[in-house]
C-alpha cells in the first residue's frame, strides 16, 4: 500500500468517529420521533417547519409555524423554552441544525420528525 491509501483511510475514519461522536452528543439533546409519536403531541407543542418560505407555501403539517433555519437565530423570541419544540424539515438536516441552535440557548424538550416532511402521511395545508 502506498502512502495515498494510508491517507484516505485516515480521514475516513477520521470522519466516521467526527460522525459517531456527532450523532452521540445530538441525542442527548434532541429526541427523534417516528410519525406515530411525532403525532401524538405535536397539537401540544411548538410545530416548526423550518423550510424555506417557497418550500412551506409548497405544502406544510397542518398548524405549523414556517420559521426557516436560515432566520432561527433572528427569530428565537418567537419560541417559548417553556414548551416543547416540535421541528421538521424536507428530510431531517436542517432541523437538527434548529436543534443544535435550540439547545445551546437553552431550550430543553426538542423532538424531530424522523425521515422529515417528506415521509410524512398526514394532513397537510
Amino acid at each position: 500500500m502506498n502512502g495515498n491509501w494510508y491517507a484516505i483511510i485516515i480521514v475516513f475514519a477520521v470522519l466516521l468517529i467526527y460522525t459517531i461522536i456527532r450523532t452521540i452528543r445530538q441525542s442527548r439533546y434532541l429526541k427523534v420521533l417516528d410519525e406515530q409519536e411525532f403525532r401524538q403531541n405535536y397539537r401540544k407543542a411548538q410545530l416548526i417547519d423550518v423550510r424555506e418560505p417557497q418550500e412551506f407555501k409548497n405544502g406544510h403539517i397542518l398548524g405549523a409555524r414556517n420559521i426557516p433555519a436560515t432566520q432561527m437565530k433572528q427569530r428565537l423570541v418567537e419560541i417559548r423554552p417553556d414548551k416543547p419544540v416540535y421541528l421538521y424539515c424536507q428530510g431531517g438536516t436542517r432541523s437538527a441544525r434548529a436543534a443544535q441552535l435550540l439547545h445551546k440557548k437553552g431550550y430543553k424538550h426538542i423532538y424531530q420528525l424522523k425521515g422529515g416532511f417528506k415521509k410524512w402521511t398526514g394532513k397537510v395545508k
